[in-house]
Formats: C-alpha cells, sequence, structure tokens
C-alpha cells in the first residue's frame, strides 16, 4: 500500500462528517480533496502552504467543495490563522513534508517551522483525532527534518500516542509514516 493511501485510510477512521480539518501542507491538493470529502459538506478544512502554486493547485482540485479554506501561509501559523473555534475541535491534520511535487525542488519544508506546526497541531487536535506526518528523506534536508521529526514524536506528552507505519528496517531514504492520536482531554504545551 502507498504511503499516502495508508494516511487517507488511517485519517478517514477518524473523521466524521461535520469535522474540521487541516492540510498543514496542501501541495497537489490530493489530502486536502480527500479532507473535503470525508468531512462533507457540513465540515471544513483548512489548508496551508507557502507556495502560490501549491495553492493554485489545490483550488483547482477542490474547486467542487464548498468547504475548505486555503491560506497561502507557513503551516506553523495555523493557531493564529485559524478561527478560534478551531481548538480542540479538528479531527486530523495531515502533513507531506519534503517539496512540491512537480514543483521547484530548492523549495522545501524546514526543521523549525514542521516542529512549530506540529507542536500546534498537538493544541488544535480533538480527543480522538489523529496527526498524520509523511516523512521524505531522499532530498538535501529531509533525512535532518525526518530525523527532528521523529525525535519530537518519541517525546509526545501522554494524551497522545505514537505510531509507526514504517517497514521494518526501511529508516534512511524510504519514506516513513507517523500517525500520532490524542487519547485524553488533558491540554498540556508540548516544550
Amino acid at each position: 500500500m502507498r504511503l499516502t493511501d495508508l494516511a487517507h485510510l488511517i485519517v478517514r477512521k477518524a473523521v466524521k462528517p461535520g469535522d474540521w480539518a487541516i492540510d498543514a501542507t496542501v501541495g497537489n491538493g490530493h489530502d486536502t480533496a480527500m479532507l473535503a470529502d470525508a468531512v462533507g459538506p457540513t465540515g471544513r478544512v483548512f489548508g496551508f502552504d507557502v507556495q502560490l502554486a501549491a495553492i493554485t493547485a489545490t483550488a483547482q482540485r477542490v474547486e467542487a467543495f464548498q468547504n475548505v479554506t486555503l491560506i497561502h501561509d507557513g503551516h506553523e501559523r495555523m493557531i493564529e490563522l485559524l478561527p478560534a473555534a478551531a481548538a480542540g475541535r479538528i479531527a486530523a491534520v495531515m502533513f507531506n513534508l519534503g517539496y512540491l511535487p512537480g514543483g521547484q525542488k530548492t523549495i522545501i519544508t524546514r526543521t523549525e517551522s514542521t516542529l512549530a506546526a506540529l507542536d500546534a497541531a498537538l493544541q488544535l487536535v480533538r480527543v480522538g483525532g489523529v496527526i498524520t506526518v509523511a516523512l521524505y528523506c531522499g532530498h538535501p534536508g529531509g533525512a535532518e527534518e525526518a530525523e527532528a521529526v521523529r525525535q519530537f514524536a518519541k517525546c509526545l506528552p501522554h494524551q497522545f500516542f505514537l505510531t509507526d507505519h514504517s517497514s521494518q528496517g526501511t529508516k534512511g531514504l524510504a519514506p516513513e509514516l507517523l500517525a500520532i492520536e490524542r487519547i485524553n482531554a488533558e491540554n498540556t504545551a508540548h516544550f
């Protein structure tokens, strides 16, 4: 099973109609479209990307959905840019780290902003909600970012549960998927 298909399967188990969700790295809009379908017309999806090309491609992919808000800004600003009602209401946050497929490979997600965005996602996700993080290590800076995310995930507060969906022995250049589920309501900051 492809990594993205597995992420979609995990997210669809956590999301129900009427929920709110976040695509932290919209890319070409595949996750955004899946989230928009999963939350249905009464739900909301917020998508972030720093690249206008990604926002444009995603807008075209989700034009049939009325429940998507695209934000041309960094995912690390999600708490400040989302409605206040989002706190504790988000059923899923999806991250695909690396670069925009088909885009400039020099524009990549960065460790500092990714860790800040993950910390924000921990604060926003509801009990039973999930955060998926697809790690791609084959580009410059990818391995370092993936290792920083793995270390972040090892130090999660006790109200979160981590599942590593990587194949045994594939750490290195092979893509990896981490899933972080919120298992109880106690709210504490990560750092």
